[in-house]
């Protein structure tokens, strides 16, 4: 009888450079697929919104509209509470699934993600809740790279790639960021770097770019028209905002865990009656201050614009920042990036008009701020500097601010750090990876494989592979040095940028990986 088993250790290392090709050239054929499934989520988003606005809550000129009104949102908690029983993957923003089935600790339902992160997504948009369509677009893209994969019968070590890669070209279609995408799969979605999974996720942004502009446009998500750079002289005014902005987030991190922990518990209600109130709420502020309903999009303009004063400003930010904590903790599908940025983009144009107002700095530099805030709350949260910092400058079209935004980003990922606050995403996989039915099924037959790279100072610079205690069931393949590939021996000296790939037991694969990373990676303790 044939043999079918693709994912012997043979079979992979037979495999493995014969399909690296292949696959970079699927890959600009998935990009395809993610920018249109994701222009698609856009559209639906939108044109739900727009429709809640204009047969639902427009009118409220009799009792029997708002009766008509609160069934309609009753209603569609009833639906989201379903969608998410039915599918606890569709919950959230998603960025936690997609990490975890990467680190082979959760599955990926992707047919159910596609239809129930769909739906869910609509229902929470049009209702008003304070909810973002980034992450959803990366999980949508992530499963889009799953179908793919397994669609053209892809080897399990392989799908990888083409999830990282959809994840990636979601965001970037989700924003018009494509360097972003890149570079939030390798610092959030793997933590680590690996040329190939670049030129992979790069592939996959860039054709899901093109279908994206295709609908949209190629403008900035965010045009600021900045035509002035920040004054050196006001460099002390962005380190103040960066310690603000760090403290800021330690505040979000710890209280959208609460929301969650409240929303997950019976106290004062029961949990399974807990979003109802919520979306009620919802739709009183889409009727009454729907400037902090939704993602917030619509706002930043305004906001840039000098259109609000800093009194309605603070209001704003009070009631963004909570009901976009009520409105996470339900679980309901959407993300939480675009109500952070409007939120930093709040706290940027009240501290840039405080400013104005007592230290004499021109007015045209609190757009400025705005951008500087946006990309910093994001990191405090997050906790993604790069990405953040690449993903404003790409949202607003401009690089002219990359310094002094830098500055913003670095003091505020270091005031978490300090409070020893961790990264909002690491939390929620944490509390997702609780339950049961999430769990990654391990094939105990099948082979992986992990690519390491040699960090400066790390256990392994200059040192010899056979003075290395590597991890058992652990065995390396192959080591690329300046893009040369070449077969391990004992004798061998590894030393800094050399890319190791191992192959390994998939059931063992997240123990392996995190063993590898105490050896290759960086460490402050330099060996004698």
């Amino acid at each position: 009888m044939k043999d079918t088993n693709h994912n012997t250790a043979s079979t992979i290392i037979n495999h493995l450079y014969g399909a690296k090709t292949l696959i970079i050239g699927q890959c600009l054929v998935l990009g395809v697929f993610v920018g249109l499934f994701v222009s698609a989520y856009r559209f639906l988003l939108d044109f739900a919104a727009k429709w809640f606005d204009q047969y639902v809550f427009i009118y409220w000129t009799n009792p029997m509209s708002v009766l008509l009104t609160f069934f309609v949102l009753i209603l569609c908690a009833y639906l989201v509470k379903k969608i998410i029983a039915y599918e606890p993957f569709s919950s959230g923003s998603g960025i936690p699934q997609v990490k975890g089935y990467i680190f082979r600790i959760m599955k990926m339902p992707w047919k159910n993600i596609l239809i129930f992160k769909f739906l869910g997504g609509i229902l929470s948009a049009g209702a008003g809740l304070s909810l973002g369509r980034e992450g959803p677009s990366i999980q949508i893209g992530a499963a889009v790279g799953k179908g793919f994969s397994e669609l053209f019968k892809r080897e399990n070590f392989e799908k990888k790639y083409y999830v990282t890669g959809g994840a990636g070209a979601g965001l970037a279609a989700a924003f018009n960021a494509p360097l972003a995408g890149v570079i939030f799969a390798l610092e959030e979605l793997h933590k680590n770097f690996s040329p190939f999974i670049v030129i992979t996720v790069l592939a996959t942004t860039i054709s899901a770019e093109f279908v994206s502009e295709s609908f949209y446009g190629s403008s900035p998500v965010l045009d600021f028209d900045i035509v002035d750079s920040l004054p050196l002289h006001y460099y002390g005014f962005i380190i103040v905002l960066g310690v603000i902005l760090g403290l800021f987030g330690v505040l979000y991190n710890r209280l959208i865990v609460k929301s969650l922990n409240f929303f997950s518990s019976n106290r004062l209600i029961h949990k399974n009656y807990k979003i109802f109130p919520v979306f009620i709420l919802s739709g009183l502020l889409v009727v009454f201050l729907p400037e902090v309903t939704r993602g917030g999009h619509h706002i930043i303009e305004p906001i840039v614009h000098l259109d609000y004063g800093i009194k309605f400003l603070l209001l704003i930010l009070l009631v963004k920042f909570i009901f976009s904590l009520l409105s996470y903790g339900t679980g309901a599908p959407g993300g939480i990036f675009l109500p952070i940025l409007v939120i930093g983009a709040l706290t940027g144009s009240i501290y840039g008009q405080f400013l104005s107002l007592f230290f004499n700095m021109e007015n045209l530099y609190i757009q400025n701020m705005v951008i500087f805030s946006m990309a910093g709350l994001l990191t405090a949260i997050v906790r993604a500097p790069i990405t953040s910092s690449l993903l404003i400058c790409e949202m607003t079209g401009s690089f002219t601010h990359f310094l002094p935004v830098t500055i913003v980003v670095i003091i505020s990922h270091l005031i978490p750090e300090f409070f020893n606050c961790p990264p909002i995403y690491d939390t929620f996989l944490e509390r997702v990876t609780k339950s049961s039915d999430t769990k990654y099924i391990a094939n105990e037959k099948a082979k992986i494989l992990i690519e390491k790279t040699i960090a400066l100072h790390s256990l392994a610079d200059h040192s010899k592979i056979r003075d290395i205690k590597w991890p058992r069931k652990c065995l390396i393949v192959n080591i690329n040095r300046e893009n040369k590939d070449i077969i391990p021996t004992g004798d061998f000296e590894l030393r800094t940028a050399d890319i190791l790939t191992f192959i390994t037991d998939e059931t063992i694969a997240g123990d392996i990986k995190e063993k590898l990373g105490y050896i290759t990676d960086y460490s402050i303790v330099e060996k004698m």
